[in-house]
């Protein structure tokens, strides 16, 4: 016998959600493509969340970050298929020499990993513009919790 869906959660409860996740999570999958009709590229990378964005590293000459250099933009999911948080953004590369010593040991300590210590990567720091969130069908109507940057909660 299966249990019936939990009710949806509120907004204010989705987006509150949404935060602890980003905080706590580690890892995401992250989407590109290159130029006009480009073929999507998919990726895991760690993250880091300061509150408004997100601070991904990967090889500059990967096809991830060829991709973000090239187009600027990213998708990015987060949590399991049943609670996703899907951010869509604008991302913007960076050298190490462009970001406080403070905020790159602060990747090094979440995510283990120091992209400091390998050849050739480079930072992205990833600028939300749209981010939806839900667990199931339920919460599909009101699953948009920013919109043109913008918290709508």
């Amino acid at each position: 016998m299966t249990s019936p869906p939990a009710p949806p959660r509120p907004r204010a409860q989705r987006k509150q959600d949404t935060l602890a996740r980003l905080g706590a999570d580690v890892d995401a999958w992250v989407a590109t493509a290159g130029g006009t009709g480009g073929t999507p590229y998919l990726v895991p990378l760690s993250f880091l969340w300061d509150g408004e964005t997100l601070l991904l590293a990967t090889p500059a000459q990967s096809p991830t970050g060829r991709n973000m250099g090239a187009s600027g933009r990213v998708r990015i999911a987060v949590g399991p298929t049943r609670d996703v948080v899907l951010i869509e953004g604008a991302a913007e590369p960076l050298s190490t020499a462009e970001l406080p010593a403070q905020t790159l040991d602060a990747f090094a300590a979440k995510t283990g990993f120091d992209p400091r210590e390998e050849a050739g990567f480079r930072y992205y720091r990833v600028r939300p513009e749209r981010i939806q969130a839900w667990r199931e069908v339920e919460e599909l109507a009101e699953r948009d919790l920013m919109s043109g940057g913008r918290w709508l909660v």
